[in-house]
């Protein structure tokens, strides 16, 4: 929200105006930024708010959900139906409040992008999705949400495990989405990923996003109790198996993990780097060079480095360090 202030009014003290503000709202995690601050900033200087609510489509449904992007003042919304509600994959939907953003010019960009020819299947999904949000907009998500608040009191009690919670936050996040779980396992000396292999191996679950010292998990309305059970068990193995007091936990060097490319070099577009020649050459030699593709460590396949910036040690450093515990890109 600050952020957002200070970088609005530095544009104006060089006689520039912001075209638009555009955030991401909720993260990967499931954490909400206080959009309606950041509305009311934005329109105190006549500037359209867009926020990507990819992964908040079903806020709308519920009454302890997060409140959505629109009901705090957004112009404009972009949702992933598909995320959390049951429309089919690559299924979307663009909202629009108020007059700040042109309707009009908004409808000529799209048919000026989109097929002639679209896919009937994924249109009639996301009618069929609205129709039975309709049909039951405020018990829909009774039952998994009950479900998932049954799983974090059971995981309150596991040793060596955690979970994110507000507690962790500036005043900047308003709310985490209780269909997001983030769950900690540094002190049971374990990196995000050995977690990751061990419970894909011995309990056949897959995390959505995986840190280094944490993974993610998504429910939502195709979530059932034995999903839930296999979670639970999946973490009392772990807690068992790999709490021990003299196992050392993994000490992060927070400024290497957390942020490893916070100034980004380019030396061309990504565009001019596409078309350019390329070669390959090994880790050691390539500091310094031009980056000639996306570099996306998986999961959940978040670019590292892009096409034109400049490769450097920190971002080399960050990337072995990752393959080194299981990730690859």
């Amino acid at each position: 929200m600050i952020l957002v202030k200070i970088a609005i009014e530095e544009l104006e003290q060089e006689g520039k105006k912001a075209a638009g503000v555009f955030i991401t709202s909720p993260t990967y995690n499931g954490v909400c930024s206080n959009i309606s601050d950041i509305s009311q900033i934005c329109h105190s200087h006549g500037i359209p708010l867009i926020v990507d609510e990819a992964h908040g489509s079903h806020f709308k449904f519920h009454p302890d959900m997060p409140k959505t992007a629109l009901s705090q003042g957004a112009d404009l919304v972009i949702q992933s139906t598909h995320k959390v509600l049951c429309s089919f994959s690559q299924s979307s939907m663009l909202h629009l409040s108020g007059d700040r953003i042109d309707r009009d010019r908004v409808h000529k960009c799209l048919q000026s992008l989109q097929t002639t020819s679209p896919n009937w299947l994924l249109l009639a999904s996301l009618d069929a999705t609205r129709d039975e949000l309709s049909k039951n907009p405020n018990t829909l998500f009774n039952e998994v949400m009950e479900l998932v608040q049954q799983v974090k009191e059971l995981i309150n009690h596991i040793p060596g495990v955690s979970l994110l919670d507000l507690s962790c936050f500036s005043n900047n996040f308003s709310f985490i989405d209780p269909l997001r779980m983030t769950i900690g396992v540094q002190e049971l000396g374990l990196s995000g990923l050995e977690a990751y292999n061990i419970l894909s191996t011995s309990h056949g679950y897959e995390p959505e996003l995986i840190g280094t010292q944490s993974f993610t998990l998504a429910f939502s309305l195709g979530t059932t109790k034995e999903y839930t059970q296999r979670l639970v068990s999946g973490l009392k193995y772990l807690s068992i198996n790999f709490l021990q007091e003299e196992r050392e936990i993994i000490k992060i060097d927070h400024g290497m993990d957390r942020v490893p490319f916070g100034e980004v070099y380019m030396s061309c577009t990504p565009r001019e780097a596409f078309f350019a020649k390329k070669k390959k050459v090994n880790f050691e030699k390539s500091i310094g060079e031009v980056c000639g593709e996306f570099i996306c460590p998986f999961p959940p396949g978040i670019p590292v480095l892009i096409p034109g910036e400049i490769i450097t040690k920190r971002a080399m450093d960050y990337l072995i360090q990752v393959k080194d515990k299981g990730a690859f890109s």
